[in-house]
């Protein structure tokens, strides 16, 4: 990512380019939706996922949302619910709600840049990473308690640890 500080060189430049600019440096596939907006797919082990990131400049947050289709049959809603407390409780970086009339999972996190900071590349490239990777740790867990009859702290039992360190 540090090979990426060589295309950005003004202090002014907005929260949006600089995801642009991630985007492409990673040849993913993305949409400026408008100034403010920006879509993208990231394809992960179980599944591609949707990105959309925006900025709010009255609020001055940059907002990530990862989405994935998903439609649990409705008896097994109360058990993706404790599911879904289960995960959030495992992470620092955001956190996970089902949408159930549009039928998607999804990932959210706002990064607050209050007083004119600027994000880097490399924060934006981990933000990105950090939604991409809560979602394929969790993928599993949700399937299970959806389709696996599994109880919650079972479905939860299947879901990734994090790495540390290297092999």
């Amino acid at each position: 990512m540090a090979q990426l500080d060589h295309f950005i060189h003004s202090d002014d430049i907005h929260p949006i380019d600089i995801v642009e600019t991630v985007a492409a440096h990673r040849d993913w596939d993305f949409d400026r939706l408008a100034d403010d907006q920006i879509a993208m797919t990231v394809q992960g082990q179980w599944r591609s996922y949707s990105l959309t990131l925006a900025w709010s400049p009255g609020d001055e947050v940059l907002r990530l949302i990862c989405s994935f289709d998903m439609d649990p049959p409705a008896a097994r809603l109360p058990v993706l619910y404790e599911v879904l407390n289960l995960a959030n409780d495992q992470v620092w970086d955001g956190g996970f709600t089902f949408w159930a009339p549009q039928k998607l999972m999804v990932w959210r996190y706002g990064l607050v840049l209050a007083g004119e900071v600027l994000a880097g590349p490399e924060q934006i490239n981990r933000m990105i990473g950090a939604a991409i990777e809560a979602c394929e740790r969790f993928y599993p867990a949700f399937q299970l308690a959806c389709w696996g009859d599994a109880p919650a702290q079972a479905a939860m039992d299947v879901a990734l640890s994090a790495a540390y360190g290297r092999a």
